[in-house]
């Protein structure tokens, strides 16, 4: 039988070997983890790179639905024959950007029409806020009527009569057919 001292020894030597051995899986996990974390950010990177782009996808798919709507639905409810019409209209004017959804014009009138893929009440004030400028830079329609549209798929019952009430029309799905104007005899009643 080993004297108590050997076995003191012993377990000296086998806790110095397990320390060792500890501090070198310690150092390796935190290696590992660090590695980790640094692909995780990049991944991370990565996804909000990828949501950003969906999202803004998401908003020029909703103008690529309502653009080929803009001459018939203009024609149908504004009796007018549209002679010019862009999507993504950009103007710069002494340094400052502005930029439309889609304009579309006739004769007398012309049309400044802003898409949200998720419209909200308060994207009505911004539209309207935006088109008080808008001859500004689109002088080229001087003289004509503005007639402002806010287009999407859908709208909540909210946005349309808050819509109709800053003589904003919305331009959406009408149930079972294609885009519509859904608020035109409100706003032609007032």
């Amino acid at each position: 039988m080993p004297s108590v001292e050997e076995r003191v020894d012993t377990l000296e030597s086998i806790l110095g070997q397990f320390i060792v051995h500890t501090d070198v899986s310690l150092r390796r996990l935190e290696t590992e983890m660090r590695a980790f974390k640094d692909e995780m950010k990049e991944e991370m990177k990565n996804k909000n790179r990828e949501w950003s782009n969906l999202a803004k996808k998401m908003g020029t798919i909703v103008e690529d639905l309502i653009a080929p709507a803009l001459r018939p639905v203009l024609g149908k409810y504004f009796e007018c024959e549209v002679k010019m019409e862009g999507q993504r209209m950009f103007r710069r004017k002494a340094g400052e950007d502005y930029e439309v959804d889609a304009v579309a014009a006739c004769e007398d009138k012309v049309f400044m029409i802003e898409v949200k893929s998720t419209p909200k009440v308060n994207d009505i004030e911004a539209i309207e806020e935006k088109s008080r400028r808008f001859f500004e830079f689109f002088p080229e329609h001087n003289g004509k009527e503005l007639i402002v549209i806010f287009g999407s798929i859908s709208f909540a019952e909210n946005v349309i009569h808050n819509a109709s009430r800053k003589n904003i029309y919305v331009m959406g799905w009408r149930e079972w057919e294609y885009m519509d104007i859904l608020n035109f005899e409100e706003i032609k009643s007032v």
